[in-house]
């Protein structure tokens, strides 16, 4: 409970002053999935951490129905501000998912999971698995060990170190992302440069 307390406050506080921290732009990770999405034919996309929506209002561009999950109440309110009221948002952290009953075709998770510790990523990449439409998919991009900034700040616990301002991140390697996605129906890994080195994951749930 302390941890998401600190998670809240941490992101409501980035938000406020920070405000559209990320511009406006897609990242690169984002306009691929939704090639992807919209080769597969995904009508239907789920948006864990999804801020002030940067990252989603592409997918209903393109004919996909968003639904959002945000901790920050103040990324909530510029996600209707600039986006207007195409996307649900539930207000909540993902580590209390699922937040309705609703199946998805396509989940894109940006930049998240390597923000949580072991457990509360066992619990995301499960908890989205289990919204998944039998034969539906998953992208999730995780920061890489080749970033610049791994093995840098206090050192947390294994390829897990606090960096600055208080953001706490692990660093993935391909051992890390099949470990942690194999039973999660991992079917291709790429790497991909966005203002880190990140890895983008993809994978299905089987039918």
């Amino acid at each position: 409970m302390k941890n998401e307390t600190e998670n809240d406050e941490f992101w409501e506080s980035s938000f406020i002053e920070k405000q559209e921290m990320w511009g406006f732009e897609p990242a690169k990770s984002a306009i691929l999935a939704k090639d992807f999405f919209f080769e597969k034919s995904v009508k239907n996309v789920l948006v864990p951490g999804i801020g002030y929506g940067r990252n989603a209002q592409i997918f209903i561009d393109h004919g996909m129905d968003v639904t959002g999950i945000e901790i920050s109440k103040t990324a909530i309110e510029m996600a209707r501000k600039h986006y207007g009221n195409d996307m649900r948002i539930y207000h909540g952290s993902v580590t209390d998912m699922p937040f309705d009953q609703q199946q998805y075709d396509g989940i894109f998770c940006y930049a998240l999971i390597h923000l949580l510790d072991s457990s509360e990523r066992s619990k995301l990449i499960s908890h989205c698995y289990n919204q998944l439409l039998d034969g539906g998919y998953m992208v999730f991009t995780a920061i890489s060990k080749k970033a610049q900034t791994y093995g840098k700040g206090l050192f947390l616990s294994e390829d897990r170190y606090e960096v600055f301002d208080g953001v706490k991140l692990f660093f993935y390697d391909n051992t890390s992302i099949h470990k942690e996605f194999d039973q999660a129906g991992l079917f291709e890994l790429t790497e991909i440069e966005e203002n880190q080195p990140f890895f983008l994951v993809k994978c299905k749930k089987r039918t």
